[in-house]
């Protein structure tokens, strides 16, 4: 059980059966009356973020999240077969649980899988991905003001902007948070 003095940004816990994650806490001390908590709670499930207030040494539960590290074989139509690295098992995620984090997924790659009362809620892939681009337009030679960026498609099909110094081939360094290109690997 977590007590409202260990609220932090960041802390998972659980209510009503539901595990959330604190995006925002702020103790509240007013002149009259008792303390309260106030919170800015995301369900970790629906991702629904919720407005909750809580009086102060007010307890809640501690959900029961276990995070794997797992690598990612192969897509199967609509499913995403991943595999425990300590006992070699194979799950089967949908692309409801892959969501956006699909355009960086390469056949091999070690990620993380947050588990609620043993299922599967979540993904946490590697920051960055080093990915090939398979399409991209050729850059004109004196089109070269600051900041100017082209299309490009990468091996994953995912499509993002990267500089008119980039080409087919080319392996690129991208940040899975916002899925924006870093560098040239």
């Amino acid at each position: 059980m977590y007590s409202t003095s260990d609220f932090r940004k960041g802390l998972k816990i659980e209510i009503d059966g539901k595990p959330f994650v604190i995006i925002e806490f702020l103790h509240v001390k007013p002149g009259k009356g008792g303390a309260f908590v106030r919170t800015k709670l995301k369900n970790m499930i629906t991702g629904r973020v919720l407005d909750q207030t809580f009086r102060s040494g007010e307890k809640v539960g501690r959900p029961d999240l276990e995070e794997k590290e797992m690598q990612y074989l192969y897509k199967d139509g609509d499913t995403y077969c991943m595999m425990d690295n300590a006992t070699y098992e194979q799950i089967f995620l949908t692309e409801e649980y892959v969501g956006d984090n699909r355009n960086f997924l390469l056949e091999n790659i070690t990620l993380k899988v947050l588990f609620y009362n043993n299922q599967p809620i979540g993904l946490d892939l590697p920051t960055f991905v080093i990915l090939t681009v398979t399409q991209s337009e050729p850059g004109v030679k004196g089109d070269t003001a600051t900041g100017v960026t082209k299309p490009a498609t990468l091996e994953t099909g995912y499509t993002l902007n990267v500089p008119l110094f980039v080409n087919e081939g080319d392996k690129i360094k991208v940040d899975t948070r916002t899925g924006e290109y870093v560098e040239r690997a």
